[in-house]
């Protein structure tokens, strides 16, 4: 079987050739947790049950993916009082020693944040049958028994987004574009695309999407999620183009976008973010004004949800899928944003979000997960 990293090595980064700034080194606004760090619970009777995470190279302090993930093995030591550790990753030649790492220390459950570390933690969870896993935003029909998979049908929380944008953009263009070209970026970038059409359906409007053609499966992406430079140069391009909001899926690489749309508004133009993962206004601040709303994943509930049924002895492997029905995905609340969104718009979300919940509107990807 061809490995992830050369299935990926493989796939167009389109958009990437273009960009000639050259990469700015991630700084985060907050001191990112100590890596390989442990501690206790507070809230709850401490227990010697020791639950592990290793990041992608985005970094638990990335304000979105990482982070939400984080957040709920945080959550776990303070509500079920049991030991931690952590460990990132820099690149991806580090998933491999970290994972090993994990078991060394004898972690009973070890959660790994993302697609890309896909095949190490297949590699390693074959190889420690004593040991379980849990995987976001990744499922191999052949992982072992051991490997419980965290998805999310997040076409269908972005395809609220899209209608949202659609139907709050001024100029009739919006955008979007990826960090690198996975089926857990381009999921979000289909529901987005869909949004916009079954707007433009709805209202006999002709609103535009750059970044992204669903049916050609083509669009923008910056080769990475750390160029957080490359992010502000595509959102500036965005934005010259006429687009008034952005949805970077991106991780970290979002704070470049909100930065060009910073730029732009100081200078008379209105334009709008869109983040993804978690809630952009609580985890990325400086971002905040310009927050129109973010399309999320419920991960902090679901891995401190797959650490307690460890803890309780209760571990399958069968794979949690997020949807809007089960509140595993969601569009965020507008926050100071809200005046922008008119009472109608709203109340057609409501009603859209129930539409796709009972099967009415239907929402497709060929990224999302088969239940």
């Amino acid at each position: 079987m061809t490995s992830l990293r050369d299935r990926l090595a493989t796939r167009s980064l389109a958009g990437v050739a273009a960009l000639g700034a050259s990469a700015l080194i991630l700084s985060a606004c907050g001191a990112p947790p100590p890596s390989g760090g442990s501690s206790g619970g507070t809230s709850a009777t401490t227990s010697n049950y020791l639950g592990c995470m290793v990041s992608d190279s985005g970094g638990f302090d990335d304000k979105s993916f990482n982070q939400s993930g984080f957040e709920g093995l945080q959550a776990a030591v303070k509500d079920l009082g049991i030991q931690e550790k952590h460990v990132q990753s820099k690149a991806d030649t580090d998933y491999d020693p970290n994972l090993r790492s994990m078991v060394s220390a004898g972690c009973k459950l070890t959660v790994t944040v993302g697609f890309l570390l896909g095949d190490a933690t297949k590699s390693i969870a074959t190889a420690n049958p004593n040991s379980h896993f849990a995987i976001i935003d990744y499922n191999d029909p052949t992982f072992p028994k051991n490997v419980k998979p965290i998805v999310y049908d997040t076409a269908q929380a972005a395809f609220l987004a899209g209608y949202l944008a659609a139907g709050v953009s001024k100029t009739g263009k919006v955008a979007t574009f990826g960090g690198i070209k996975l089926p857990t970026v381009t999921i979000f970038m289909d529901g987005f695309a869909d949004g916009v059409k079954y707007y433009n359906q709805k209202k006999g409007k002709s609103v535009q999407v750059l970044g992204w053609d669903k049916d050609k499966q083509d669009g923008v992406f910056v080769g990475d999620f750390k160029s957080i430079d490359k992010g502000k140069v595509l959102t500036q391009g965005f934005l010259q183009q006429g687009a008034d909001i952005v949805l970077p899926v991106a991780g970290p690489v979002g704070q470049g976008a909100g930065s060009a749309i910073l730029d732009a508004n100081k200078t008379g133009a209105s334009g709008k973010l869109l983040w993804v993962d978690s809630d952009g206004y609580l985890t990325a601040p400086d971002y905040k004004s310009v927050i129109l709303s973010s399309v999320q994943k419920t991960m902090t509930k679901a891995v401190e949800a797959v650490l307690k049924d460890d803890k309780d002895g209760k571990f399958d492997s069968a794979p949690y899928i997020g949807t809007l029905e089960n509140g595993g995905v969601a569009l965020a609340p507008f926050h100071d944003l809200d005046s922008a969104v008119p009472a109608d718009l709203k109340g057609e979300l409501d009603q859209l979000k129930k539409d796709i919940i009972s099967g009415t509107v239907q929402v497709t990807s060929q990224s999302s997960p088969k239940k």
